[in-house]
């Protein structure tokens, strides 16, 4: 089968020359060549090598916003992006991608994504799909995380969650085909949810537990990090009624914006005791005064100060 793409062989003799045909017609030959059947029989093993040669990877170019693009229209133009880099079967992930790190961070390592044109898994997905929609603020991302259970084993998978205009949607990448990007149709964020645990059914896993982080900021220099798991429900414990009512509060304090990241609420650690608040502060230093309120000047113990007073009480300068 032809290649599209670039050829392998620097120099593309095919495009110069014709078929050649078994009369030993050369051009530029000035009619029979002396060696035109040896002619001949290289060319064509020439253009057999051409057509099996295997063909270099084309570089999908990074999808850029237009004026004239609508929202659905540009996470449909990011996901295909995403599509063109493929889904990394190899077993070997390319890029470090740490939760923890600061949202700068990870930013970096999604440019590092567009550079490369490597394949890319789940996780780098979202990462992805952050920074391509960054500068979109109509577009607010989450992660949605699930964890599911098939034959003894559990597996873990997470999307790019998407709202926008009262709808939801997603994006992201996985092996199958409707465990990742979902159209941005979806009027409440249960039936999203409730979308994906179907299309898990179809491939015999049950969904233990789905984890929904916080909207992430469209600043990409912010040191915060992502919250990857503010709300977590137990759905395989839970009637289905109960997860749409946990879902849709969840799904309002996010657009109502009171929800805080839960790193804001963690307590402080307390000092060790024995130890000085100060680190330049040594042992060989002197010690402050045990209280500062008094600020009155000495009382004069000696006898010969007091004849310094007047009658008034107040010492004589000399």
């Amino acid at each position: 089968m032809a290649c599209s793409a670039v050829s392998a062989f620097p120099l593309a003799i095919h495009d110069l020359l014709p078929a050649p045909c078994c009369s030993g017609c050369i051009p530029g030959a000035g009619g029979l060549h002396p060696q035109w059947k040896q002619s001949c029989a290289f060319l064509h093993l020439y253009r057999a090598a051409l057509a099996s040669a295997p063909c270099w990877p084309s570089v999908p170019p990074v999808p850029n916003y237009k004026l004239s693009m609508t929202i659905p229209e540009w996470l449909q133009a990011i996901q295909t992006y995403m599509k063109m880099l493929q889904y990394n079967h190899t077993g070997t992930q390319f890029f470090e991608i740490r939760k923890s790190r600061p949202l700068s961070g990870l930013m970096e390592t999604a440019r590092e994504m567009t550079r490369e044109s490597l394949p890319i898994k789940c996780l780098e997905a979202v990462i992805l799909g952050i920074y391509l929609t960054n500068g979109q603020p109509s577009v607010e991302r989450f992660p949605i995380s699930f964890k599911t259970h098939f034959s003894g084993n559990y597996f873990h998978h997470v999307v790019l969650g998407i709202y926008c205009n009262g709808r939801y949607g997603s994006l992201g990448m996985s092996r199958r085909s409707d465990l990742m990007d979902k159209p941005l149709t979806y009027r409440t964020l249960s039936d999203l949810i409730f979308e994906f645990e179907d299309s898990y059914k179809k491939y015999l896993h049950s969904v233990k537990k789905v984890k929904i982080g916080l909207y992430v900021p469209h600043e990409p220099h912010s040191f915060q990090p992502i919250e990857w798991k503010q709300l977590v429900l137990n759905v395989s414990k839970m009637v289905r009624t109960d997860v749409r009512k946990e879902l849709e509060k969840f799904a309002r304090d996010m657009r109502m914006k009171i929800l805080k990241p839960s790193s804001a609420h963690s307590p402080m650690k307390e000092r060790p005791r024995g130890k000085s608040l100060s680190p330049r502060r040594r042992q060989g230093s002197p010690q402050r005064r045990a209280c500062r309120r008094d600020k009155s000047p000495a009382v004069l113990d000696k006898k010969g100060d007091l004849a310094a007073l007047n009658e008034v009480g107040y010492q004589l300068r000399i």
